[in-house]
């Protein structure tokens, strides 16, 4: 797509980088399999409510192993907080089986290996590939990332794989990662889906959709 009219990614990345020195991901994780079972837990919850739930999972599953050996409806009960609590139950049972009939129990490095997974899509894939190993290939894209995108006219597209795909050219491949986190911060507490504060917002002299 044209990006005429479009914020300055670099100005947008200086900026936001400033006013969130600490952006990282807000799901409390210490391993790959943990962040990977945080995700899928995410879908459609909060943050917040998932570390609820993971704090006392974690100690209870510790390996793939412990979460395809769960029967279905105690590993239902476990996430029942996070919602949709059968689909999720069925993808961690199932990625879990994965992980240890393909990977030797351990959560792949690849974006073509991650998202073969059962429950596990391009953005889940990012998620892990950008925050575990360092791996910038792509951009996550959640509902923050895409309401921002085109707001400050980089993307025009509403499907998050099109709107990754208008991304990705325009970051810098080391910022990809921090780019989500910085637009995720900035949706939540500044650019709201239903009435953003343009007039407090860092960004309201370059963002074609400001109101100020």
């Amino acid at each position: 797509m044209t990006t005429t009219g479009a914020a300055s990614m670099q100005t947008v990345l200086e900026r936001l980088k400033g006013e969130y020195p600490n952006a990282e991901t807000e799901l409390t994780y210490s391993s790959p399999l943990e962040l990977l079972v945080a995700v899928i837990l995410s879908a459609q919850c909060t943050d917040v409510r998932v570390n609820q739930v993971t704090g006392n999972l974690f100690a209870k599953y510790r390996s793939p192993e412990d979460y395809a050996a769960a029967p279905p409806e105690e590993l239902e009960e476990d996430i029942r907080p996070t919602g949709f609590f059968r689909n999720k139950a069925r993808s961690i049972r199932g990625m879990s089986e994965a992980l240890i009939r393909d990977h030797d129990g351990k959560v792949p490095r690849t974006m073509q290996e991650l998202v073969a997974l059962p429950g596990v899509g391009r953005k889940t894939a990012n998620v892990i590939l950008g925050n575990v190993f360092g791996v910038n290939e792509g951009v996550v894209v959640d509902t923050h990332v895409k309401r921002l995108s085109n707001r400050l006219g980089f993307t025009e597209e509403s499907d998050p794989v099109k709107v990754e795909r208008d991304l990705i050219p325009l970051v810098p491949e080391r910022d990809r990662t921090l780019f989500a986190h910085l637009l995720i911060f900035h949706g939540r507490n500044v650019c709201k889906a239903r009435k953003p504060l343009c007039r407090t917002c860092l960004l309201n002299d370059i963002c074609p959709s400001s109101t100020v």
